[in-house]
């Protein structure tokens, strides 16, 4: 085994780092909602990162891609907008590239690459959150292509977007078998979303729901092939669970570095806080947990790269990191005290950011049972 990245990985961490940092400097307010953003994240390469060459993309794999993606969490401090740029990514633009039509791929990769589209990811539905194989939206053969009908919710950049790739039942007596993915123009006839919806954090992505109503989707617009749908989704989810959230292990490592650098300045009883074992064990808990995560989530890029499975990596690893995020964001607000709870920091905001990291992408639960099923459980 070898931990060291090569001098290409370190150089494309630095670049990303360095840039990331100029273009969204840590003063900027989140949850303002500006397409310039998307723009900025195309041309830095952010946006299509593991998409091919061909179409605008980089071409990495799974490791390469989360180097980049960790840069981007650690250096911005907006984790709505990292967190929309990877749903944008890792949700949408990965199974267009590997599944879509000709027409298809070429009418939005370059597009979803360079930030002039936006690509919203809509699967969860009201009544349908950790389990999806039974989508109430449905799909029913017309002549050339497909009429869609129902509701989605929680579609990440949904109120904004340009495409959605969506999920629905084509043949209910087939179960997960009889689901069927699609890509569908966000201004098309029959498409109705809502206005974004007041969340806890990541306010700088844009979520809501998506109506379907007799809404017409040709035939090339169908990703792979009728029934394969749940298949899609969960390749989807492969790259989603370890490439996004790359972004909160750089949140982690933001934490640790803010939350050391604050232990030895701040003093009390005339001494650094850092001086208090209560303090410094805090934070060796908080480095813990980050280096404990990253090399989990470093271990499923690098099985996805050599073609494995990769199922309980991957899930050992979203687990990991999302309940890290939570819990060394809980430890960063009471080491600052007060002051972590006031917004001016952006500790509290890290806090908020963290929470939906063991709901979204399978929550934890969900990934202790996929955990438990590829163990013989």
């Amino acid at each position: 085994m070898d931990f060291t990245l090569s001098a290409a990985q370190s150089a494309r961490r630095q670049n990303t780092l360095r840039q990331a940092a100029d273009a969204f400097p840590p003063g900027r307010q989140p949850g303002a909602f500006d397409r310039e953003d998307w723009h900025t994240m195309g041309a830095l390469g952010l946006l299509g990162t593991c998409l091919p060459a061909e179409f605008g993309g980089s071409g990495l794999g799974a490791l390469d891609t989360a180097l980049v993606i960790e840069a981007f969490g650690r250096a911005c401090t907006d984790t709505g907008l990292v967190f929309a740029a990877s749903a944008h990514q890792f949700a949408c633009a990965v199974p267009i590239a590997e599944f879509g039509s000709k027409a298809v791929r070429l009418g939005w990769l370059p597009r979803l690459a360079s930030g002039a589209a936006i690509a919203g990811n809509a699967m969860t539905e009201p009544e349908s959150g950790s389990d999806v194989s039974r989508l109430k939206v449905t799909a029913r053969q017309v002549d050339g292509g497909w009429r869609l009908d129902g509701t989605k919710s929680f579609v990440s950049n949904g109120p904004v977007c340009d495409v959605l790739v969506t999920y629905a039942t084509t043949d209910p007596e087939m179960g997960h078998l009889g689901q069927t993915a699609f890509v569908v123009d966000a201004q098309a006839p029959g498409v109705r979303r809502s206005e974004p919806f007041d969340k806890m954090g990541l306010w700088s992505c844009r979520a809501g729901t998506v109506d379907f109503e007799d809404c017409f989707v040709p035939d090339d617009h169908v990703l792979g092939q009728p029934g394969a749908g749940a298949a899609i989704f969960q390749a989807s989810m492969g790259w989603e669970r370890a490439c996004l959230f790359a972004g909160y292990v750089g949140l982690l490592d933001r934490l640790v570095d803010r939350c050391t650098a604050f232990a030895r300045e701040r003093r009390q009883s005339g001494r650094p806080i850092g001086s208090f074992q209560a303090v410094s064990h805090r934070i060796v808990d908080m480095k813990l947990r980050l280096e404990s995560a990253r090399l989990l989530l470093y271990r499923a890029c690098a099985e996805m790269d050599s073609g494995s499975r990769a199922v309980l990596p991957v899930a050992l690893a979203k687990l990991a990191v999302s309940e890290a995020a939570v819990a060394s964001a809980v430890d960063a607000v009471r080491v600052f005290g007060g002051r972590g709870y006031l917004a001016d920091h952006g500790i509290e905001a890290a806090l908020r950011d963290s929470v939906p990291a063991v709901l979204f992408s399978g929550t934890s639960e969900m990934q202790k049972e996929i955990a438990a099923k590829e163990l013989g459980l």
